[in-house]
């Protein structure tokens, strides 16, 4: 393994640019955040009145006003995931470390083989969307620990979310809705959301500056949100993690982004995993007093300590409606002892959005 999968290191130029990204989200992270007509009446009747706390009656309600919104972006595709629509199915293993053992009592430390089944994908709702566009790549984990236990973890290539309340989430793909008469969204209309969501901000400049990866197999992955590791001692320590590829981080060119064929991540997924195994290191960092905990658009700093919790690795992988994790609902919440979530309303909201999403696609909806 390469010192800069040990120390779990950041390219330069990328580590230039996550600073530079971490300043915009904390300006953005202080501003209000105002919703756009279509539902700025909805999050007054349903916001909470701490972001701590939410209601199952508010949670229920954001979960079924996010996907009329992703819907209403993207329509209903019949038997379908409603966001990451587009993806495909691999299953591999993972291995814990006894570093990650010092702060968690999880048997997905254990050091023992645990089974894997996992989803690449691409962000939205459309399940022809183009592998070239620049929007986030997803990767849902399921680990089945050795007493039967689930651990599920649902990442992003990008290291921060793009919406700190619900209500950014649901007002973006509103704003992203078609115009009947275009059959695109209406540019002053999504402008409008831009300038009224600031949480928006460092994710959108990320996407913007940062081309398209080459294959999910040079991806990393990030956490996005704040989690709790709890020790055999009950001791919590505050951590954030993410997968770091082996096979390296690459990306697309201009030129190769505007000449990309619409789905080459799949065939270039399955053909490199022909040629051997796809590995990742899950590095571990640790917060310190005053860093982050409810707020995934806000990057921790980059000298907080690390350490090497895990490889997975993946060993096979085929077309989505052929793969285990079809049947899987990634929910993020799925957490086994050892591991808890944060405060943060953005993964408290998550896990009944996917519930809504999965219970529609079983129904064929």
């Amino acid at each position: 393994m390469s010192q800069d999968h040990k120390k779990g290191n950041i390219p330069n130029g990328r580590r230039s640019f996550l600073t530079t990204a971490s300043r915009l989200t904390m300006a953005g992270a202080v501003g209000p955040v105002i919703g756009l007509s279509a539902s700025s009446a909805f999050a007054a009747q349903t916001q909470p009145a701490s972001a701590e706390s939410p209601t199952n009656e508010y949670l229920e309600a954001t979960a079924q006003r996010s996907l009329d919104a992703l819907e209403s972006a993207y329509g209903a595709h019949k038997g379908q995931r409603r966001n990451h629509t587009k993806g495909i199915g691999a299953i591999g293993k993972f291995v814990g470390t006894a570093a990650a053992r010092e702060y968690s009592r999880s048997l997905l430390f254990s050091g023992e083989t645990i089974e894997v089944v996992a989803r690449f994908s691409l962000a939205g709702g459309d399940p022809d969307a183009s592998d070239a566009e620049r929007s986030a790549r997803g990767i849902g984990i399921q680990f089945r620990l050795p007493d039967g236990s689930l651990q599920h973890m649902t990442m992003l290539h990008t290291p921060m979310f793009f919406a700190t309340m619900p209500q950014t989430f649901i007002d973006k793909f509103f704003a992203l809705t078609p115009d009947p008469a275009t059959g695109k969204a209406d540019p002053a209309r999504f402008n409008a959301f831009l300038k009224s969501h600031h949480d928006n901000d460092a994710q959108a400049h990320y996407l913007g500056t940062v081309t398209p990866p080459v294959s999910y197999a040079n991806c990393p992955f990030f956490g996005i949100h704040t989690f709790k590791f709890v020790g055999k001692d009950d001791k919590v320590t505050m951590v954030r993690w993410r997968f770091v590829p082996r096979d390296g981080e690459k990306n697309l060119t201009d030129d190769e982004v505007k000449s990309a064929p619409k789905d080459f991540l799949q065939a270039a997924l399955m053909e490199r995993v022909k040629r051997g195994p796809l590995q990742w290191d899950m590095i571990v960092s640790i917060g310190e007093p005053g860093d982050p905990v409810t707020n995934p658009t806000v990057l921790w700093p980059a000298n907080r300590k690390e350490f090497h919790a895990g490889t997975l690795t993946l060993t096979d992988a085929m077309p989505q409606e052929q793969a285990p994790s079809y049947g899987i609902n990634f929910d993020p919440l799925v957490m086994a002892d050892g591991i808890e979530p944060s405060d943060d309303p953005i993964l408290r909201f998550r896990s009944p959005s996917y519930g809504l999403s999965y219970s529609r696609r079983l129904r064929n909806l």
